[in-house]
């Protein structure tokens, strides 16, 4: 396995690699700037070299840093009903969560917005600046495992969309006024996906570690399975099934997911019992001149629609009801197929399941929208908003199909016995 391992990242050699969806062993030609290659056979992005890999990341990471200080520390928004005022600062969409009890959601709202986006950015900010001074920092290789687990669970740009939603949702109640901390949090938003786009796992572990050792010789369009080698999810390198343990990155090795469509099924299950209380309890209390209004989800879907806020109900409508379902029917059909062995539609299943995984996460704008108008609406007898119980269950089955998601192995989906010559069409 010939390997370049980059100096100025100007380039990477061709190399084999085997794609982490379908299995399959393809040679990537040698990889310029700005160039990523893809799995002839499923389409999966099976390696990239951004332009200027060593310089944007880092860039990025301290300018969505920065701005995310600025964005704790300036005015958020405030709003103003009837001559009362209220205002909020970024860090009271989980504080005040954890004031009203709701301690656990007011935790993972503040992990997923804040916390640990900030931890990814400072893993990368020492990453990087331990490439100009070395050619592998210290601890890269743990600082590199952390950041890839962290990654998933972070979800500053569904905050943002869920900070929009709830502006256009009290728009007709109260004058609303954006503070420089809102604008701050949308510049850090924006410099977040920016410097997280540039990431490559597969570049960042030959720089870290150098190639992997040799394997043997290896047939190019045939499954690493078949060959005895597979992928190590860690550092996407090559390695013999018969290994423990990964020797570059440490990562435990496993030919396939153990347990992979069981566990999927179990987690699916869990879901479907959250999602019950999700839908039935409210999932915010509205307090108005001494009398309570309580709003289910698709209760609060209804009255966008009936106030004439068409897209505002439709994005809630997508992400609240439409998404969770519709993931969660699919991994469950996804399941069904690995159990049956079909070996039909194989590409067409392995795009679903792409979908299902990136989908997954932006259902917790609704739990979002309640932190906010939680944090933001605090008039007294006037107007106050609470959330709901439905908010802690719905969260649950957000978390529970991610889980879910990562646990399915996309590999068992052409794992089905079929001739080669219909392998061979599938490219």
């Amino acid at each position: 396995m010939s390997v370049f391992l980059p100096t100025k990242a100007e380039h990477i050699a061709s190399h084999e690699v085997i794609c982490h969806e379908c299995d399959l062993l393809v040679q990537v030609p040698r990889l310029q700037e700005g160039e990523q290659a893809l799995c002839p056979r499923c389409g999966n992005n099976l390696g990239m070299l951004p332009k200027y890999p060593l310089q944007r990341p880092l860039v990025y990471a301290l300018t969505s840093l920065i701005m995310l200080l600025c964005a704790n520390v300036l005015p958020f928004l405030s709003i103003n009903a009837k001559g009362m005022a209220s205002s909020m600062n970024l860090y009271q969409a989980a504080s005040v969560l954890f004031s009203e009890d709701y301690r656990l959601l007011s935790i993972a709202i503040y992990l997923c917005m804040q916390l640990l986006p900030a931890c990814c950015l400072l893993l990368v900010i020492y990453l990087y600046i331990g490439f100009h001074r070395w050619q592998s920092p210290p601890l890269a290789a743990s600082v590199t495992r952390w950041l890839f687990r962290l990654l998933p669970w972070t979800m500053a740009e569904v905050f943002m969309v869920a900070v929009l939603v709830s502006l256009i949702k009290i728009a007709s109640l109260a004058d609303i006024f954006i503070g420089s901390g809102f604008w701050c949090f949308c510049l850090f938003s924006v410099m977040y996906i920016k410097s997280m786009v540039h990431l490559d796992r597969g570049w960042l572990w030959l720089r870290i570690a150098g190639p992997m050792p040799p394997t043997g010789v290896l047939l190019q369009g045939k499954e690493g399975l078949a060959q005895g080698v597979t992928l190590c999810h860690g550092c996407h390198g090559i390695v013999d099934i018969g290994e423990a343990h990964c020797p570059r990155c440490q990562h435990v090795i496993h030919a396939r997911v153990p347990h992979s469509v069981e566990r999927c099924f179990a987690l699916l299950v869990t879901a479907c019992i959250l999602y019950l209380p999700a839908n039935l309890l409210p999932i915010m209390v509205t307090e108005s001149l001494g009398q309570s209004h309580y709003s289910t989800i698709l209760g609060g879907v209804v009255l966008l629609w009936n106030m004439g806020s068409y897209p505002i109900a439709l994005v809630i409508f997508i992400a609240s009801v439409l998404v969770p379902i519709t993931k969660i029917l699919a991994l469950f059909w996804l399941c069904y197929t690995v159990y049956r062995q079909d070996g039909h539609h194989r590409r067409g299943r392995t795009r679903l399941y792409r979908m299902t995984e990136f989908i997954g996460r932006w259902s917790m704008v609704d739990v979002f929208v309640v932190a906010v108008l939680a944090a933001l609406i605090r008039m007294g007898k006037l107007m106050s908003i609470y959330p709901g119980a439905a908010a802690v269950a719905f969260a649950a089955v957000v978390v529970v199909t991610m889980i879910a998601a990562m646990l399915f192995d996309p590999r068992l989906i052409w794992d089905a016995a079929q001739p080669n010559k219909e392998v061979e069409r599938d490219f």
